[in-house]
């Protein structure tokens, strides 16, 4: 059995977004993380937040996927080079590059110094080609640094609930593939 820690982006995901949409079929075996700052993101407060939902989702089954959408891919790796737990996979869609144009000024004190390190564990990162927040050369460069499997989705934006995937069937399959390894 598999504990998912659900890890979405700024204000969290609405209830059309594919992380809510897992959440709501996974019932019991998934956990959100509850951070104070969704909408004025403070990185220790997230990171905080993230140890709080994977302490739950540790107790409750053997294995644990993170499951990470834009800022919250950030606030994933930051949390997985200093807890260094054993036994996640981290599923990791949508990161925004800190030094584009269009990442959230909201985010900037707190996570605008962020680089990416390898990532302790098996993990794949999920991108789009027409993302608003960060470019195909940029999101290439993150995954080969986190040492993450890379996938591009096509043109889908930012993979969110604008992006009219739905519950995101090609990504369940993915996440699944990952975590079976």
């Amino acid at each position: 059995m598999v504990a998912y820690v659900i890890i979405p982006g700024i204000d969290g995901s609405n209830e059309r977004h594919w992380q809510s949409l897992w959440e709501k079929r996974w019932g019991s075996s998934a956990v959100r993380i509850a951070p104070a700052s969704w909408s004025r993101p403070d990185l220790p407060d997230w990171v905080a937040a993230i140890q709080d939902a994977y302490e739950i989702a540790s107790r409750r089954e053997g294995k644990v996927a993170l499951v990470a959408h834009s800022l919250g891919c950030w606030a994933t790796a930051h949390w997985l080079d200093r807890a260094r737990p054993d036994g996640v996979t981290a599923f990791l869609v949508a990161p925004p590059n800190p030094q584009g144009p269009a990442f959230p000024g909201e985010a900037a004190p707190t996570f605008l110094d962020l680089s990416a390190r390898p990532l302790p564990c098996r993990s794949l990162m999920v991108a789009s080609d027409d993302d608003p927040y960060c470019d195909p050369t940029t999101s290439a460069s993150l995954a080969h640094t986190w040492q993450a499997q890379g996938h591009f989705i096509g043109s889908h934006g930012h993979i969110n609930s604008g992006s009219g995937l739905g519950d995101w069937q090609a990504g369940q399959e993915l996440l699944r593939v990952l975590v079976d390894g």
